[in-house]
């Protein structure tokens, strides 16, 4: 089994030709797309209960070795909304360490799957799965945002929704005049700044007016909660407010601190626990990079290598928590953006993560006047935008019932539970859904009369049935049970199976149990038309050679065989 390639998204620029218009195209993108990172990186390592530099570690890590690595031009990766829900648990329960640890055995994981070449297996996830999942991650993000949005003091850390909405209710009392009015601020001008000015991004604007905003609310006795507030670093023995401004050094995960603030042990055990959770980051990670690429190519009218694409996440994910860095992955609006801006290959992605090393050598101490309503207002359009909620409306209203179950099931368990059984749960939804549609389509009724015309003229004591669809165990039983409802003058019946594609166990032991019954009633079953497969299937099962069971190409073959079967019974009867 050929490895997928790596390289491949650049075997495909380089195929397509690069000059200077393509690098004008990738610097373009780069400059563009890193301005938005760097607000973004860090408001999603902060929601994930991280440190926001761990944030822009991600980026300045995971994200060229995707695009280097990757089967996508234009993916962009980095620290991405869907992954909250999944990684602030792992926070709450096993720390930074832990939370490092768990993305390292997720790039394992994702490695795995790009050498078992699983990349087509992704499509077959329902598509109410994936928008029930995702309208759930993003209100489940945004109520996170609450806190900073409005300064609320819980009294306690939450680890499930229905407490977290129970502490802001009894925190609304002390809401901060401050951080509200920056955060209506900056949530009107990311709603207004893109219709005005398209061209510019709108988050850096708000987080610059929403800074502005804060200072002179400062200025005049209201306090503005900031980021030097709340994050700190220590350098020779001394803390700093902010993140800090020098590059991450290598450390292993386990050496980081655990929940307690201690580091991690190593152990059987806590791979053991960290294995499920990060089973379910790369099953998400594989799921957002590839519609991401999908999405990417139908805006350039590329194509993507899957396998080669889950690779290179693998590879990135592998890397930045050797670095700090936390989970990675495509990142559908700002690989969007990517593609709007200009980009012609995976550079643009490689100049995104240079602009955000220069943020983090040059420009951190800004970062510490950053009003945390305003990152929290960033996220907060970042999990509506996610949440696609008019979308998700008319979906609930043209969508088959089935479908809308499965959606309401992913979203209610999402927002209520977790993404992993959500997605487990609406899987089985939608396969049994899928399998009822299926057995509906398969039916057994006795030959039409216009398909009759070369059994016309048979006796009474023959029977003709056709099935028509896929025999397997969903529909099998009951196709088969038809054919055991008949008079018990008939010796012969004729079964046209030109419109059986398929058949499964289940509907060879039924044929089993339908022929047993045949040999006890003195009936031999004739199959006409079956396909070479179908067939197949039988002699490999062994069924062929049981007696009572004859095969013919057509009716015309299969009326000669009935009428000799005929004879042969009158001649035994006379014979007695």
């Amino acid at each position: 089994m050929p490895l997928p390639p790596l390289f491949a998204a650049w075997r495909e620029v380089l195929q397509a030709g690069y000059g200077g218009r393509a690098l004008r195209g990738d610097l373009s993108a780069g400059l563009t797309v890193g301005i938005i990172a760097i607000p973004l990186a860090m408001a999603l390592a902060i929601a994930v209960g991280v440190p926001p530099q761990h944030g822009l570690y991600t980026v300045l890590v995971a994200a060229p070795i995707i695009a280097l690595t990757g089967g996508s031009r234009f993916n962009v990766s980095g620290p991405t909304a869907a992954f909250v829900v999944i990684l602030l648990p792992i926070t709450q329960q096993f720390g930074l360490g832990g939370l490092l640890l768990c993305t390292l055995l997720a790039g394992l994981i994702l490695i795995a799957l790009g050498l078992l070449r699983a990349g087509r297996l992704i499509s077959f996830i329902p598509y109410p799965v994936i928008v029930g999942f995702t309208a759930g991650i993003g209100i489940v993000i945004a109520t996170l945002q609450l806190k900073d949005l409005l300064g609320l003091q819980l009294e306690a850390d939450p680890r499930h929704y229905s407490e977290q909405l129970l502490l802001l209710l009894r925190a609304l009392p002390g809401i901060s005049l401050g951080d509200t009015l920056v955060a209506l601020l900056c949530l009107a001008t990311l709603v207004l700044w893109p219709r005005w000015v398209p061209r510019v991004p709108g988050h850096l604007v708000a987080l610059t007016i929403g800074a502005l905003a804060a200072l002179t609310l400062e200025s005049r006795g209201v306090s503005v909660a900031t980021l030097g507030e709340r994050f700190h670093y220590s350098q020779d023995g001394i803390d700093y407010p902010g993140i800090p401004p020098f590059l991450p050094s290598f450390d292993w995960p386990w050496n980081l601190p655990g929940p307690d603030g201690a580091p991690l042990t190593l152990s059987y055990g806590l791979l053991r626990e960290l294995l499920a959770p990060a089973l379910a980051i790369a099953m998400l990670g594989a799921i957002e990079s590839l519609l991401c690429a999908v999405v990417s190519d139908g805006m350039a009218g590329t194509r993507h290598d899957p396998n080669a694409e889950l690779l290179g996440q693998g590879l990135g994910n592998l890397a930045a928590p050797l670095f700090g860095g936390i989970t990675a992955t495509a990142a559908i609006a700002r690989s969007a953006a990517n593609v709007r801006a200009g980009a012609f290959s995976p550079l643009a992605a490689i100049i995104h993560a240079g602009v955000v090393l220069v943020a983090i050598l040059w420009l951190s101490p800004l970062f510490s006047y950053l009003p945390m309503a305003a990152l929290a207002a960033l996220l907060l359009m970042v999990a509506w935008n996610m949440s696609e909620a008019p979308h998700v409306v008319h979906i609930l209203r043209i969508a088959p019932r089935g479908d809308v179950l499965v959606l309401l099931t992913c979203l209610s368990l999402t927002v209520l539970f977790d993404m992993v059984l959500a997605v487990g749960v609406g899987l089985l939804l939608a396969a049994g859904l899928f399998v009822k549609r299926m057995s509906e389509l398969t039916d057994t009724t006795p030959l039409p009369p216009a398909q009759r015309g070369p059994l016309e003229g048979l006796p009474a004591s023959v029977a003709a049935y056709s099935i028509r669809g896929p025999l397997f165990f969903g529909a099998a039983e009951k196709a088969l049970q038809v054919l055991r409802r008949f008079n018990p003058q008939i010796r012969v019946v004729i079964v046209d199976m030109s419109a059986v594609p398929l058949l499964d166990m289940t509907a060879l032991a039924s044929l089993e149990t339908v022929l047993d019954d045949y040999r006890k009633r003195v009936v031999t079953l004739i199959l006409s038309g079956s396909h070479a497969r179908v067939r197949l299937k039988l002699r490999r099962a062994g069924v062929h050679r049981q007696s009572g069971l004859l095969y013919a190409n057509g009716l015309e073959q299969a009326r000669c065989k009935a009428l000799g079967l005929l004879d042969e019974f009158e001649r035994t009867a006379d014979g007695k």
